[in-house]
């Protein structure tokens, strides 16, 4: 398995791994019925590809079948951004125009959780390193490659000068990885009591999955392993 960066050459392949393995099956996505599994989300897909335009995303390619192959096989991804101060704050507020409600549910969880909180002031860094996305092709799952994509992450991440790592944990699977990784708990909210005005869980998200979790780990610079090509 070869890990490495993804460029422009690749966001159509990703694009099309995560319509596959990633959209329809991530808990919050499922709970609100974002789309169906093969389907893309256009609002999901603009997201996505905002964050692979930040040059830090990794890709897991399955050269077993040969090296010569035009296209790769994708194995896996970890989608990687970078927030700085306010960015929440203006992507909450860029959300209300969006008219896919689904979509809105979502991400008006994620981001008014993390407006709780103010990691650029407890960490005094003024950039993070934004772990948002980690998709395992489902044929692949199993052989540690979700936990690989995230090491070479966080050597990447220590590589360019970034001293805090952080990730919206969203499931229980991704949750354990990271923490396996050394990233630590910083807040989290059950799904069951995310509720609107009415008392309704706004996203009933389904078992084993019970919360959200903001999940850290500070790092230092590291001069050891060959950044990714």
């Amino acid at each position: 398995m070869e890990y490495k960066l993804i460029g422009p050459e690749h966001y159509e392949q990703v694009i099309d791994h995560l319509r596959r393995n990633f959209f329809a099956d991530e808990p919050l996505n499922k709970a609100a019925g974002l789309c169906q599994k093969g389907f893309g989300n256009s609002e999901l897909e603009h997201h996505s590809l905002e964050t692979l335009h930040d040059k830090l995303s990794l890709m897991a390619v399955d050269r077993s079948e040969g090296a010569e192959q035009e296209e790769c096989k994708i194995a896996g991804v970890i989608l990687n951004g970078i927030l700085r101060p306010g960015d929440t704050a203006q992507a909450l507020q860029k959300l209300q125009a969006s008219s896919d409600l689904n979509f809105k549910k979502i991400f008006e969880l994620l981001y008014s959780h993390n407006l709780k909180v103010d990691l650029f002031g407890r960490f005094k860094v003024d950039r993070i390193f934004d772990v948002r996305i980690l998709s395992v092709d489902a044929s692949y799952r199993g052989q540690g490659i979700a936990k690989e994509l995230v090491r070479h992450a966080e050597s990447l991440a220590r590589k360019r000068g970034f001293r805090l790592l952080k990730a919206d944990a969203t499931g229980i699977f991704s949750q354990k990885i990271l923490r396996s990784h050394g990233f630590e708990l910083f807040a989290e909210q059950l799904y069951a009591k995310y509720t609107d005005a009415g008392g309704q869980v706004v996203l009933p998200v389904e078992a084993p999955h019970i919360k959200l979790q903001l999940l850290t780990k500070k790092v230092g610079n590291d001069d050891g392993d060959e950044d990714p090509q």
